[in-house]
């Protein structure tokens, strides 16, 4: 009995202290559970308070990476431009930049050309890097994108180049012909003729001049801050009033019809300038005894009625190369003739900002050989359609009615003029 009692004894011992020792060793994982560990400490960094918030707002692309190069936060921007790439920053001179800074805790900024996402072909982007600590574990990467600002600056520069060279060519000619009226001071005949290309030369120079100012005014100005109602049949009127001259020097035709009762909502004076512009173009491109037309129409378009204004002329046409930079700043389809007939090569580029300041655009269609027809299509007014029933417009002046000796004429279809034209002798 004495034994079975002392075994009983020691077996509940042994279960007692059992128990104590599974308590012990549960508490013992839990607090070592809890703990927090080196490898935890590197793989699980947190980002300082408020970083978050001010990283989702920047307009820059942002990357915060970890001790081992981990992007541990990376905004959308960052992966749009292809600068993070399966949870890894993607580009090699920034991570090495990364690892300075790091090393160091010195601000670091770069700028790079890196290749497009995807194919890698076509233009680069640009791009300006920041690097700095961001605690003491973490590094920041902020990225801005150079790519449009290094664009603007290139067409800035070409720009310059152009004025320069085109203010060049009249001013040159001027300080020559002056020193030749000089030299034949005893030559009345002589003095006459240099006195004639003196007047050419400085008319092209003030053109050059107004266009440059009229250019710099669309591009820098809101025209619908003092937006108006604009008759279609006025800024037709003052076009072929623009160009009487010249058409009646070579004997063109100009058939206008389609007109009335349609209004533009802009700026008056920026509207008359474009259509002005075309039919000035069409005017000095066209042969002599041919025929210039303007039409206009309404069209249904889904944000609204637009009116189409269309210009056509028999001139030398565009080739398809050309047509996708007519409307660049002095390029000219045909240098020689632009020259002649006193063109700077900054009509279209003005006609197609007006068109886009004023919710619109131009177009082109043109063949080799027989012709062009620019189309400037314009938001129609909103409220001239109504006032439309209750007015009398009047047609152009009566000289365009009856077709007087300047060959200017007008007819009623707005399809009339992109019919085959008569050729006046």
């Amino acid at each position: 009995m004495d034994v079975n009692a002392a075994v009983a004894a020691a077996a509940a011992i042994a279960g007692v202290l059992t128990g104590v020792i599974a308590v012990l060793a549960f508490r013992w994982s839990e607090r070592e559970q809890k703990r927090p560990t080196r490898t935890s400490l590197h793989t699980d960094p947190v980002l300082p308070p408020g970083v978050d918030t001010v990283l989702s707002v920047l307009r820059s692309s942002a990357v915060v990476l970890d001790e081992s190069d981990a992007v541990v936060k990376a905004s959308s921007a960052a992966y749009a431009l292809g600068l993070v790439r399966g949870g890894k920053l993607a580009v090699e001179p920034m991570i090495l930049m990364a690892r300075d800074t790091r090393r160091d805790g010195e601000i670091r900024q770069v700028e790079l050309d890196l290749p497009r996402r995807g194919t890698g072909r076509g233009e680069a982007l640009a791009v300006s890097a920041r690097v700095a600590p961001l605690g003491s574990r973490l590094v920041l990467l902020l990225v801005e994108d150079l790519t449009e600002a290094r664009r603007i600056e290139a067409v800035r520069r070409d720009f310059v180049a152009n004025v320069s060279h085109e203010l060049k060519t009249p001013v040159g000619a001027l300080s020559l012909l002056s020193e030749a009226v000089m030299g034949a001071s005893e030559e009345p005949e002589a003095v006459e003729r240099f006195a004639g290309r003196m007047q050419i030369e400085a008319t092209r120079l003030t053109n050059l001049v107004q266009e440059l100012i009229d250019l710099s005014r669309v591009q820098n100005d809101d025209p619908l801050e003092d937006a108006e109602p604009v008759r279609v049949d006025e800024l037709v009127a003052e076009a072929i009033d623009r160009c009487r001259h010249q058409a009646g020097a070579k004997q063109i035709t100009m058939a206008a019809g389609g007109t009335a009762d349609l209004r533009l909502w802009g700026n008056r004076g920026q509207l008359a300038a474009a259509l002005g512009n075309l039919v000035e173009n069409a005017v000095n491109y066209s042969p002599a005894r041919t025929r210039v037309g303007i039409a206009a129409r309404r069209v249904t378009a889904p944000g609204g009625d637009l009116i189409e204004i269309a210009v056509t002329d028999q001139g030398i046409g565009i080739s398809e190369k050309d047509k996708e930079r007519v409307f660049e700043r002095f390029y000219r389809v045909d240098p020689a003739r632009s020259r002649a007939t006193g063109g700077t090569g900054l009509g279209l580029a003005i006609v197609k900002h007006v068109a886009a300041s004023h919710s619109g655009e131009v177009t082109v269609w043109s063949s080799e050989g027989q012709g062009s027809t620019f189309t400037l299509r314009l938001p129609e007014a909103g409220a001239a359609r109504d006032r439309a029933s209750g007015d009398q417009t009047p047609g152009l002046d009566e000289d365009d009615e009856t077709g007087q000796t300047d060959g200017t004429t007008t007819v009623s279809s707005p399809y009339e003029p992109f019919s085959a034209p008569e050729v006046h002798p």
